[in-house]
């Protein structure tokens, strides 16, 4: 097995196991901030629909004409690094517009991922990472940032009182 088929086993993994996290959410939970300050699932739901793109798609190939169709700006702008989750449902995207987005992208990376091959995964980006420089990399830190906020969902499911799943 060659390493992008190795990355690629790792993005869907980890989408595999964020996906039952987020299935048997009622709509109000997904912003209900727990303690305030701490963040919701809506924005990390967000979050990663917007890093899988700008990991696996923008990072690879650069931007396409078609890409706001597939991921507004706004949307990218609202659940950045260091931007602050809404307390306001009213000023965001529904659940639904959330889960459309994390699986538009999903499905774009699995059609355009495998494409990828040869020594240009080892080219360095244009726009360097400080924790990656390849696009190979980008394409393994993907799966690792998703688990990341796992970790983060999984916390806030048991803070809003949900069952562990594992």
């Amino acid at each position: 097995m060659d390493e992008l088929q190795i990355a690629f086993g790792q993005i869907k993994a980890a989408r595999e196991y964020v996906l039952p996290m987020i299935d048997d959410l009622e709509p109000d939970d997904w912003y209900r901030q727990p303690v305030d300050g701490v963040s919701h699932i809506a924005w990390q739901v967000g979050h990663l629909a917007m890093a899988q793109f700008r990991l696996c798609l923008e990072r690879l190939r650069d931007l396409q004409p078609e890409d706001r169709e597939l991921i507004p700006k706004q949307f990218l702008r609202m659940h950045s690094k260091g931007s602050t989750p809404t307390g306001k449902p009213s000023d965001a995207p529904t659940p639904e517009q959330l889960r459309a987005t994390l699986d538009a992208v999903y499905a774009q990376v699995l059609e355009e991922v495998p494409k990828y091959a040869g020594d240009d995964l080892n080219e360095p980006l244009i726009n360097p990472h400080p924790i990656f420089t390849t696009k190979l990399e980008a394409l393994y830190f993907c799966s690792k940032h998703e688990m990341l906020h796992a970790g983060q969902i999984g916390l806030l499911r048991r803070l809003l009182g949900k069952p562990p799943l594992r």
